[in-house]
């Protein structure tokens, strides 16, 4: 069977790739970068798609750190936002992390669905499609989206995933994601900084995570992947699990 990667955008989007396809699942400002962020500092992250789930899983565990926003806004009862930097500068690793996004973690959640989901944003681009391939025939690269858009550094990410991907002996599976790949090839990693994203962390006073996510860029060299709603680091030995995604599909 022929190698393929395709990129898509949305949390629904994940539905589409539960079997046949491994998924990752990257939302660079902010989700996949704090999560990741997390787990790389050594402490516990879960994702969750709403609110009143994220409260239902704090009951479940041990002092637990509530992080996040929906549309913007810090839910009330919740501990900080989703800030990656904010997180990385925090001594109590102890306390797990559990974190909510307006589109990243709903992605995350309907990634975890499927049979075999990773993160990935700037920090670990490179290894999560060197770990990955050969592994699996089909994966799917998605972005989380904000406002129905597929903003900029989630497709320059994705892309660069592919990329990766297609260096690896991997197809395109459509002319989208092989455009994508074209566009975002060579490109500064500073590139998307003039879009959306961006302009709303200077406009809201969070630079500090602008600053963090320009900062680390492929300095991970782990895999991130998602057990339930528990993002763990799978160690480099772990054989995927059953048979092979293409024998299934």
């Amino acid at each position: 069977m022929t190698k393929t990667v395709i990129i898509d955008c949305f949390p629904e989007s994940a539905a589409r790739y539960c079997r046949g396809h491994a998924v990752v699942a990257i939302d660079v400002v902010r989700a996949t970068t704090t999560a990741i962020t997390a787990v790389a500092t050594g402490r516990r992250c879960f994702v969750v798609p709403t609110v009143e789930a994220a409260f239902r899983l704090a009951d479940k565990l041990d002092n637990p750190l509530l992080l996040g926003e929906q549309g913007g806004v810090m839910p009330s009862g919740f501990h900080m936002n989703n800030s990656p930097a904010v997180l990385a500068a925090r001594a109590d690793l102890h306390r797990p992390a559990i974190l909510l996004s307006s589109s990243g973690t709903r992605l995350c959640d309907g990634a975890s669905r499927c049979e075999a989901a990773f993160l990935a944003c700037l920090r670990n681009y490179r290894s999560v499609a060197a770990r990955l391939a050969g592994r699996f025939e089909q994966i799917a690269v998605i972005g989380a989206g904000t406002k129905g858009e597929f903003r900029e550094e989630d497709e320059m990410c994705c892309a660069w995933v592919a990329d990766q991907l297609r260096e690896r002996g991997y197809r395109p599976e459509d002319q989208p994601t092989a455009r994508a790949i074209e566009r975002w090839r060579g490109v500064s990693t500073r590139d998307w900084v003039g879009g959306k994203s961006a302009a709303y962390l200077r406009r809201s006073g969070q630079l500090e995570d602008l600053d963090f996510i320009l900062d680390h860029v492929d300095d991970l060299q782990a895999l991130f992947a998602l057990r339930g709603s528990e993002v763990i680091v799978e160690p480099a030995s772990e054989a995927v699990a059953g048979k092979e995604l293409q024998d299934v599909a």
